[in-house]
């Protein structure tokens, strides 16, 4: 066998000049009729990239350019618009702080006003509504039906059903009304005398617009153009057994239906779902509620076993519906004298907010959702 004969790569590299060396020069050189031809000498023939492959300063077919590739406008805008964003959010905030420092002068140099109850709206707009909101946009989830039952302006009288062991519902209905209405009306409870027997409650509930529940006061805020709030069940709804839940107590001899004839103003039915089981009263120790001075003394699955973390109420979902008006401007003025008339509209807002309670409860999917 004759011997094999070695051919290095650079074969071209390493021959003369020849026609061998022309061939070779004519394909690096292109030259030819293949699609190369007629390149110039010298020039190197492109790369094709293979399927699927990235060629190097390309990116991906179809893929966004850098922020810094699109363009020199769109870039501007881009940064112009986070600078505005900033600026504007830095603003906000200036706001903020100017507002509340400026909130504190006015507390610290006593620049504010009460009205004649004691109401202070600025305090209750920036801060009691503010702690309060929370527990009832989040904890409770109050749902609101029929806001629209409230008027625009002009007096109104607001009647619910009261319940709860503790009076949560007149602050989350307080909470309801104002953020709820278009016009952001505020709610001016009529509150038991005990509420301002007690030091720094008494306070806050007059801060907050609550006044004592007499016909003078509540006439008062009704011709003032208010809406007024009134549980006339009061204790005996308030500190009723769990067994009792949603069902209606008496409402007393129909004062505020005679208050509300005086006034000429409209009656609101209120019917409040959720509030019977916030604190699922068990029993009642007499004995220490005589002792302190209380209607009730309650006694629940976790007060007073648990101490003060007894007094955190269960997280139940609420809905606070507001019923059709019951006007009363179409009476004669002697009509508030008239036992008669003041029971049968006394009776019929009661039948109106026990019925849509009854409606509500069925709706109910969970005490908690």
């Amino acid at each position: 066998m004759a011997d094999a004969k070695v051919i290095p790569f650079d074969d071209d590299r390493s021959r003369s000049p020849g026609a061998g060396g022309s061939r070779s020069a004519r394909r690096r050189t292109g030259s030819g009729n293949g699609p190369a031809a007629g390149r110039a000498e010298g020039t190197a023939a492109p790369v094709s990239a293979l399927p699927g492959a990235q060629v190097p300063g390309q990116g991906r077919a179809g893929a966004e350019p850098p922020q810094d590739a699109r363009g020199p406008q769109e870039g501007a805008a881009a940064r112009e618009e986070r600078k505005t964003r900033g600026s504007t959010e830095r603003g906000d905030w200036d706001r903020r702080i100017a507002g509340g420092l400026a909130f504190l002068r006015r507390r610290v140099t006593g620049d504010y006003e009460v009205d004649e109850f004691g109401y202070d709206e600025e305090l209750t707009d920036q801060v009691l509504m503010s702690l309060l909101r929370p527990l009832a946009d989040t904890y409770f989830r109050v749902e609101v039906k029929g806001i629209e039952n409230i008027p625009a302006d002009g007096g109104a009288l607001v009647v619910a059903n009261h319940s709860g062991t503790l009076p949560l519902d007149g602050l989350m209905l307080q909470v309801a009304v104002h953020d709820h209405h278009p016009a952001e009306r505020h709610l001016r409870l009529l509150a038991a005398d005990l509420v301002f027997r007690l030091p720094v409650v008494n306070e806050l509930a007059r801060k907050a617009g609550h006044t004592l529940a007499c016909a003078e006061d509540a006439q008062r805020l009704l011709e003032l153009g208010e809406i007024v709030g009134v549980m006339p069940e009061g204790f005996k709804g308030l500190g009723k057994p769990f067994g009792d839940r949603y069902k209606l107590q008496r409402f007393g001899r129909g004062g505020f239906v005679s208050t509300a004839l005086r006034a000429g103003v409209p009656i609101v039915p209120c019917s409040i779902v959720g509030a019977e089981e916030i604190y699922p009263m068990l029993g009642n120790a007499k004995t220490v509620a005589r002792l302190l001075g209380f209607p009730y003394f309650p006694v629940t699955p976790t007060f007073p076993w648990l101490g003060p973390l007894g007094l955190v109420p269960l997280p139940t979902k609420w809905t606070i519906q507001f019923g059709e008006p019951i006007p009363t401007d179409g009476y004669p003025p002697e009509a508030a004298e008239d036992p008669m008339l003041m029971f049968n509209l006394t009776d019929q807002v009661r039948e109106q907010i026990q019925h849509t309670l009854y409606k509500l409860l069925v709706q109910r999917r969970s005490v908690f959702f």
